[in-house]
């Protein structure tokens, strides 16, 4: 994936058929919280070269220096969190990198031979999603390490460490109506 590659893997997701059925579960099996929780979040750009939006809610918490992300998509639109026939994914999705150089780090996974499916931002933070062509399982995600990314982080390590354990949701934001199917 570029020269961040070699750092530490920051984030692994999963896709989830209902998010706070699955934050209970994580917070009961795992012991993972507390969670940020981002409702009707949307993502422009393109999955698989066709322009496209995606609505989702997204649940992220950590354990120690890594973020666990949950996604409930909304829409039906193309996306990541979909086949190309439709049919929801669900379980593991990706694992992720932070990135200083977005636009570096997609040259250089394209040239090393990872196929892209979906490049996406939403005015905060940009991503981008490959695969291996001959491989199945989950995607390579880079995250643009900008500042509200890395503070983010931060800030999320940094309450999961003083967790109570009880407290399944520290902030639960509403970023606006879900998209019609």
């Amino acid at each position: 994936m570029g020269a961040d590659t070699s750092g530490p893997i920051r984030q692994l997701a999963y896709v989830v058929d209902d998010l706070d059925a699955s934050i209970d579960r994580w917070v009961r099996l795992h012991g993972v919280g507390p969670w940020t929780v981002f409702r009707n979040a949307a993502m422009r750009g393109s999955c698989r070269g066709e322009p496209t939006e995606v609505r989702m809610h997204v649940a992220l918490s950590y354990r120690d220096e890594l973020q666990i992300e949950l996604i409930q998509s909304l829409s039906r639109t193309p996306s990541p969190y979909q086949h190309a026939d439709g049919r929801p994914r669900r379980g593991m999705h990706h694992i992720a990198w932070h990135s200083t150089d977005l636009d570096r780090d997609i040259a250089d996974a394209k040239r090393r031979g990872l196929a892209p499916v979906f490049e996406a931002g939403n005015g905060v933070v940009r991503v981008a999603d490959f695969e291996a062509p001959d491989e199945s399982g989950p995607l390579y995600e880079l995250i643009e390490a900008v500042p509200a990314v890395l503070d983010g982080f931060a800030d999320g390590c940094r309450q999961c460490a003083d967790w109570d354990g009880i407290t399944a949701i520290a902030a639960d934001f509403d970023l606006g109506k879900p998209a019609s199917p």
